[in-house]
């Protein structure tokens, strides 16, 4: 049975997170948001805290590294709250603090996420402590990531990479990308494969940064692969291209990072409503749930419809863990948990600004900060409308060729 409760061995956990957010992240949001594409070197102590942590088993998912559905024991059926669940719950705190930090922290970001998600064993303890971008979004394909153009070809022992890849996050900072692109395009879908590319190979550079509304603590990258070379060992899992699986490898990668990316919009929307609260109470609001909602004050009424959406989201998010913890299909889950936290995380932090009036338009507090950070997380590892779609089709036992 689901007990969306926070497990009890995670609640010391959760708050040493958030007292790592409060005194690293937030206490830096300010400072790195206003000085884009400067790296943000107090990073590197608190990297080194939650890579000391995971290594002695000490951190319980700590940050957002991911987790393998093997480590799972064969034969068990006892309920768990694993690695899925910990990172869950350790993102959200870290996204308290600030969104755009998270994700720059050195590997913890969704490069290493889908590293982790679709890696052999024997690629993991090659590519162990490195830091992955993740490299998916061309130019001509947004959403659709079945419609890839960056091509790899094979050339004896190793895959030759051409193509263009962009809002690459930790695209300059990462000592390596992982890479999506197709082995023959007239086999579709089934044929896209994904390649650990590291930074120092010969034909793949960072061809600029982007400005952005904003995560602007994290930098966002153009990259370009102009015939890289990369060893066929670098292919991420396995290397054999079958029709009938289709998507499914590579969409192995987005049932690990999308429940993340929930957690990043909660945490973001959570801090929200704690700052619109406090404001209230200066102001003498008062919220009753005792009361209906139209006896209330509009402002009161508004909190309590967020909130309750609010925790719709986390719900979701942490049953999309649970299942992938317990080694259960959590593709639908993953979407909607994405789908309702990247919704509502946005309306939240936007209705918080117009609720604060003139201090949420301005710099005097994070509201206009948190407002822009939380639009990227209804967008990136599939739009809302893109997940929308997802739970349809498994709602409807429909392919994407019969619904788009």
């Amino acid at each position: 049975m689901i007990n969306l409760e926070t497990p009890r061995k995670f609640r010391a956990f959760v708050d040493q997170a958030n007292q790592v957010a409060d005194s690293f992240l937030r206490a830096n949001s300010r400072k790195y948001d206003l000085a884009e594409h400067t790296y943000p070197k107090e990073l590197d102590m608190l990297a080194s805290l939650v890579d000391g942590m995971s290594d002695s088993g000490q951190g319980q998912g700590a940050g957002a590294s991911g987790v393998r559905r093997d480590e799972v024991e064969e034969g068990k059926t006892k309920v768990k709250n694993g690695t899925n669940m910990s990172s869950v719950l350790s993102v959200i705190e870290m996204c308290w603090g600030d969104v755009g930090l998270l994700l720059t922290m050195p590997r913890q970001g969704l490069g290493n996420s889908a590293l982790v998600a679709v890696a052999t064993d024997e690629q993991l303890e090659r590519f162990k402590g490195t830091w992955a971008a993740m490299a998916i979004t061309e130019p001509s394909t947004g959403s659709d990531s079945a419609a890839i153009t960056t091509t790899a070809v094979k050339d004896g022992d190793h895959y030759v990479l051409n193509g263009e890849k962009i809002f690459v996050t930790s695209g300059e900072r990462a000592d390596s990308v992982v890479v999506w692109a197709t082995l023959d395009k007239s086999l579709g879908r089934a044929a896209i494969k994904s390649f650990l590319v590291t930074k120092d190979t010969p034909g793949i550079r960072v061809e600029r940064l982007e400005h952005k509304l904003g995560i602007r603590a994290s930098d966002t990258a153009v990259i370009v692969l102009d015939n890289c070379r990369v060893h066929e060992s670098n292919l991420l899992g396995d290397p054999d291209v079958d029709p009938k699986e289709g998507f499914a490898g590579a969409m192995a990668t987005f049932d690990s990072t999308r429940p993340l990316v929930a957690a990043m919009a909660i945490g973001c929307a959570r801090a929200s409503l704690e700052l619109i609260r406090e404001l209230f109470e200066e102001g003498g609001v008062e919220i009753d749930y005792d009361k209906p909602t139209q006896a209330q004050s509009y402002a009161a009424a508004t909190f309590i419809a967020m909130e309750a959406d609010w925790e719709a989201a986390l719900l979701l998010t942490m049953e999309a863990a649970w299942l992938a913890d317990n080694r259960k299909p959590n593709s639908m889950e993953a979407s909607m948990a994405k789908t309702k936290a990247g919704r509502v995380g946005n309306d939240i932090t936007l209705r918080c600004v117009e609720l604060a009036g003139t201090m949420g338009y301005s710099e005097q507090s994070f509201l206009e900060k948190w407002s822009r950070d939380s639009k990227i997380l209804d967008i990136f590892e599939g739009t809302q409308q893109i997940q929308q779609l997802i739970v349809a089709r498994r709602l409807l036992n429909l392919s994407s060729s019969e619904l788009r």
